[in-house]
């Protein structure tokens, strides 16, 4: 099993959701599973592949061609997968996964889970999508999916999104769909 990882490439200013970033890495690989994600080593996404290489897990990173010229590629990974785009990023990285995970980041985080959720709202997937919620931090957002599903935009589908605030109850989700 391989689960894609979202989140950001800054590390934000909380030693919490940094913590568990660590902690996401490191407890998929104790899993015997792969991480995949944007393959940078900085920020929050440079935590969760250190701490899965730690442990002796596979990490596969996808990265467009332009932010390996910015030198932001991490150089120790099993894989290292160049592509050309953001858009062929995600769809690579969604081919070599069968689960989502988005810790926190930002507008890149977002964009890469809305666009897993619009594919499997429309059918191109069944491969669960959670959020990890650390200290709240997707509440908002799942207060306005409830909402949305609410007013019927979601057509009934508000459950294609789990959410949990600790990252071993996360997988425990996952591994049991």
């Amino acid at each position: 099993m391989r689960i894609s990882v979202f989140c950001g490439a800054g590390l934000g200013n909380s030693p919490a959701i940094q913590e568990a970033a660590r902690a996401t890495g490191k407890a998929i690989a104790q899993r015997g599973w792969g991480v995949v994600y944007g393959g940078g080593h900085v920020g929050l996404m440079g935590l969760v592949a250190d701490a899965a290489l730690e442990v002796g897990g596979e990490v596969i990173g996808v990265i467009p061609g332009f932010m390996v010229e910015k030198e932001l590629a991490h150089s120790r990974l099993t894989q290292l997968l160049v592509v050309d785009s953001m858009h062929e990023r995600k769809m690579r990285m969604h081919e070599l996964s069968d689960a989502v995970i988005a810790l926190p980041g930002g507008f890149g985080t977002l964009d890469e889970l809305f666009e897993l959720l619009t594919w499997r709202q429309i059918g191109l997937h069944n491969k669960p999508i959670a959020l990890l919620n650390v200290k709240g931090f997707y509440d908002p957002l799942i207060a306005q999916a409830d909402r949305m599903d609410a007013l019927g935009f979601l057509h009934a589908q508000r459950g294609l999104l789990m959410a949990e605030g600790h990252i071993d109850t996360l997988l425990d989700r996952l591994g049991s769909t």
